[in-house]
């Protein structure tokens, strides 16, 4: 990640409307898959970290006698609450680097595309007192689909020319918030794991990559969930840009190849 970039709360202001249409939601056998890796018996806690519109919360929520989504964007966690009409989750706007923040202990805590935005030895140093069993990092890919060339059902969709239409309007340098990510985010979160005392890790494909259908809506909310080209970026050009993008998305229905998910276990 470029040194130069800090977090801000407009990162992925205006996305969270797009999320549940946009982002492929997770199947049940990943919970089916994390239950089963922890002999999850519906007892203990959840945390949720970066939760989102908890589209992992709620999956996983049944799991647990009590589960807790914390994440730093109020958007987010508004659609997560309209998604929760039982409240079955405790939502809190909190950023990961200000836990514990008198939440208690975890039988679990997750982590589903998400830590690569933190402060990552500041996050697992303050975390790691709280997981009693298991740190779970959700590896997906929920916006698009691999660059593939075989085959499929339907056409994929142009991300190619997506891609160029959100360079057209945003610049070729990556924005990010109120900044930029030439580089992207930072990785090495093994490192830091292993840094902050925490073992394993243990490696599960929890789904295998699988063909998906989607529309031509699911397509452009896709782009506009994303923090590369969140609606806030257009500014007053955003009516224009999502004119053009449903000009270059086309019609659909498409099909894509979407990623295995894979879990990463750690033990504290």
């Amino acid at each position: 990640m470029s040194v130069s970039w800090e977090w801000d709360e407009t990162l992925y202001a205006g996305s969270a409307a797009h999320y549940p249409v946009g982002r492929v939601g997770y199947p049940p056998e990943l919970a089916t898959a994390i239950r089963d890796a922890l002999g999850l018996d519906g007892t203990g806690r959840l945390l949720d970290v970066g939760c989102g519109p908890g589209s992992l919360t709620l999956l996983l929520a049944p799991l647990f006698a009590a589960t807790v989504g914390v994440d730093a964007d109020p958007g987010m966690l508004a659609v997560a609450a309209r998604r929760d009409p039982g409240a079955t989750v405790h939502w809190r706007r909190l950023r990961a680097e200000e836990l514990p923040a008198g939440l208690g202990r975890f039988r679990v805590v997750t982590f589903a595309q998400s830590f690569h935005w933190m402060d990552q030895p500041l996050v697992a140093t303050r975390v790691r007192p709280m997981v009693d069993q298991a740190w779970v990092h959700v590896l997906a890919q929920t916006h698009r689909g691999d660059d593939g060339t075989d085959p499929l059902p339907r056409p994929r969709p142009p991300w190619d020319a997506i891609d160029d239409l959100v360079r057209a309007y945003l610049g070729p340098v990556r924005r990010a918030g109120q900044g930029v990510l030439p580089d992207g985010t930072k990785g090495g979160e093994e490192e830091v794991m292993r840094a902050t005392g925490f073992q394993g890790p243990t490696r599960i494909t929890a789904v295998p990559a699988r063909v998906v259908t989607r529309t031509a809506d699911e397509i452009v909310s896709a782009v506009l969930s994303m923090s590369i080209s969140a609606p806030h970026l257009f500014g007053d050009r955003l009516a224009a840009f999502t004119t053009d993008l449903r000009k270059t998305v086309g019609e659909g229905p498409f099909a894509e190849r979407l990623l295995e998910i894979d879990l990463v276990i750690w033990t504290p």
